[in-house]
């Protein structure tokens, strides 16, 4: 198995089934879309209920803060500590998120007050990275190199336990947003992720300091992204025509409300 400097690259025949796994998941989507005749918005929380979403959120984070003092502290400890090795992926994924940030507050319809603007702006930022984030902690999660003694699983989950609370929580904001509706395109650009999570796979998932896996990180991220943006703006991926029951055509909804 070849090592890098944060997790430790997939080889034999788990390489494949973990490419498995993932083409199911992409499956399942793209099974979703075209089961999922017209965007959906998704049911609004009420007053209460989001301000409890966003106190969840905010109390995965500290858990989350809390997890990496702890296991950085047992590696400073254990002497295993070593500096991060080089990160291209960074400005990539900061890049993008601004770019979403941006093109959401921009192009927000004419309903939408600057408040909704903004935090609509913000929430896709976050769940466009929480979208890549949440099935890719799940991927490496058993494979963090080096293990932190003397319990290597406990550490690894006090990192992710929190970290994948965190993405979940975050993805729950996007009911808070009214321009928010599941699509056939949502799902599809979801399941093309998966899919370059199983190419990715198959030549072991490794650490992104090489040409194939630096391409397939950014391409799954660059899909993420769209995802999220396909959430907010369905009527700018527009099914043309849509089979229904009876056999009539629908024009696909022609914009998001606020």
């Amino acid at each position: 198995m070849t090592r890098y400097g944060t997790w430790v690259s997939y080889s034999g025949s788990a390489r494949l089934i973990l490419a498995i796994i993932l083409l199911a998941g992409a499956g399942g989507l793209i099974y979703a879309a075209v089961r999922l005749r017209r965007p959906v918005r998704l049911p609004r929380p009420g007053s209460a209920l989001t301000a409890y979403m966003v106190l969840a959120w905010g109390l995965a984070i500290v858990a989350f803060l809390g997890g990496l003092a702890a296991y950085a502290s047992q590696e400073v400890r254990e002497r295993i500590a070593k500096p991060p090795p080089a990160d291209p992926i960074t400005l990539v994924t900061l890049t993008a998120a601004v770019a979403v940030f941006l093109v959401v507050c921009i192009a927000a319809p004419a309903p939408c007050g600057r408040w909704t603007r903004m935090s609509s702006g913000a929430i896709a930022a976050m769940a466009a990275a929480a979208i890549f984030e949440l099935p890719f902690d799940l991927v490496i999660w058993t494979r963090i190199y080096p293990p932190v003694p003397p319990d290597p699983a406990l550490y690894r989950s006090l990192f992710f336990v929190p970290l994948v609370l965190i993405e979940l929580t975050t993805l729950s904001l996007l009911a808070t947003s009214p321009m928010v509706k599941l699509s056939r395109t949502s799902c599809c650009c979801l399941a093309l992720m998966l899919v370059v999570f199983a190419v990715w796979a198959l030549a072991g998932f490794g650490y992104p300091s090489t040409p194939v896996p630096f391409a397939m990180n950014v391409v799954s991220k660059i899909l993420a992204f769209v995802t999220a943006l396909s959430l907010f703006f369905p009527e700018r991926f527009p099914w043309r025509r849509q089979s229904q029951p009876d056999g009539d055509v629908e024009q696909a909804p022609a914009s998001a409300g606020c």
